[in-house]
């Protein structure tokens, strides 16, 4: 395991990371705006009147993959030496995101639900430029959990 897995999943530390990355999510989603913010911040607000817990639930189901994922970046990001994850993983938010959305991606590929499917590719290019847009935050939480 990496530094990072060890770290973020480890049973203690692990309630807070997903806390942590729930917050992150609303964060996020909240600093929408425009049209297509409007559109996220609806889908998001019925989705957590469905279920409360549902990002936290997301969260801790996909932390394990998603990790592994920071892992390899954050690896990468020691050996350079650099000062802080953020400004370092910043010019990689494309690519960072796109592997992020892997994940996502392979859970997709084994569903046997067409709609979903459907919807999700859909959405799948939108996904990938918030996830983006989502990197500072991450890498900042990434850094707070790795102090």
């Amino acid at each position: 395991m990496g530094a990072l897995k060890d770290k973020l999943l480890d049973a203690a530390v692990r309630p807070t990371v997903v806390a942590d990355c729930a917050q992150l999510v609303d964060s996020e989603v909240s600093a929408k705006s425009g049209i297509s913010g409007a559109i996220v911040k609806t889908g998001y607000k019925a989705f957590k009147a469905m279920k409360p817990t549902i990002v936290k639930d997301a969260v801790d189901h996909l932390l394990d993959d998603f990790t592994a994922v920071l892992d390899e970046y954050y690896e990468q990001f020691k050996a350079s030496g650099g000062a802080s994850f953020e400004s370092w993983v910043k010019p990689k938010d494309t690519k960072l995101a796109d592997d992020l959305l892997k994940v996502t991606d392979n859970i997709m590929a084994k569903s046997d639900k067409a709609a979903l499917k459907k919807i999700y590719s859909g959405l799948r290019k939108i996904a990938e430029k918030n996830v983006a847009q989502a990197v500072p935050g991450t890498a900042r939480l990434v850094e707070k959990h790795m102090r």
